[in-house]
């Protein structure tokens, strides 16, 4: 009867020793944000190639315009510069491509030419808006509940697959932290480097932008991916959205928006200008 009645317990031994496995989703994510600090401040040493479309739809949901840019983003004293390269798919014309050699000279010129008080006024700005952003993403571990919803495999390296809802009552102290609460969200998290390799996300109440001069619409949805780049850093490579919005809360528009990110090179002070020709959009 002791043998009987200790069995239970023994069968229930292998469950909740996998129970005790299970990673904590809130460590992950934390963990997370910490690592993306780091990896925040190398993605300023690399240039990179950046193309964005935008395609207005219909009532009935077609396309109904499209419009494309791409640019080469440039590196000038720590912040990024864009050079347009193309347009609609097709490189610039040879005159449109010496107005914007001829706009990036005279960048260049101006910050040659930038006084030691102008220099330090934009940097303290630009350090400004950085640590706003390192504030906001802190935010994220407690503006949420998260779940872990299982592991996968993507590009070839194990993931976590995480489940974000907006926690009940959040209050943030960032700036504009009070937009975390307007979604829910899955993540995709690398199991090595704890990076966050895919989002998704939706609106579930309307956000607004501009001071009121814009509300975008819940059901709003958006992806964004990241991709290891010469082995030391996380980049973006892939963004997309998909949503309705009133501007000045009067005309509507439905769009889809998608950019790409490539040709990542890592910074350095003798790299010269890429041209044009070199670049396929």
């Amino acid at each position: 009867m002791k043998v009987l009645h200790a069995l239970p317990a023994c069968l229930l031994l292998p469950a909740l020793a996998v129970h005790a496995q299970q990673p904590d989703p809130l460590e992950i994510v934390r963990r997370s944000v910490e690592k993306d600090r780091l990896n925040f401040e190398r993605a300023n040493d690399y240039s990179y190639v950046q193309h964005t479309e935008q395609r207005q739809l219909g009532r009935d949901g077609r396309v109904s315009k499209t419009e494309s840019r791409t640019f080469d983003v440039l590196v000038i004293d720590g912040e990024p510069y864009e050079k347009l390269i193309a347009k609609a798919g097709k490189p610039l014309s040879e005159s449109e491509a010496r107005k914007e050699q001829e706009k990036l000279d005279r960048e260049l010129a101006r910050r040659r030419l930038e006084k030691p008080d102008q220099r330090a006024r934009r940097l303290t700005e630009r350090e400004k808006r950085r640590r706003e952003g390192r504030e906001f993403a802190r935010e994220i571990p407690d503006a949420f509940t998260f779940r872990l919803a299982g592991e996968q495999t993507l590009d070839g390296r194990a993931v976590w697959i995480i489940d974000a809802e907006p926690r009940p009552g959040f209050k943030g102290r960032a700036k504009r932290s009070d937009l975390l609460s307007k979604f829910r969200g899955r993540l995709w998290i690398d199991q090595q480097d704890y990076q966050w390799v895919r989002v998704e996300a939706e609106t579930i109440a309307p956000v607004r932008f501009g001071w009121i001069l814009a509300k975008l619409d819940p059901g709003a949805r958006m992806t964004f991916e990241q991709r290891r780049v010469h082995g030391e850093v996380w980049l973006p490579s892939h963004a997309w959205m998909r949503l309705g919005a009133r501007l000045a809360l009067l005309k509507r528009l439905d769009a889809e928006v998608e950019v790409t990110w490539r040709d990542y090179r890592k910074f350095q002070a003798e790299s010269r200008i890429t041209d044009v020709s070199e670049v396929t959009p």
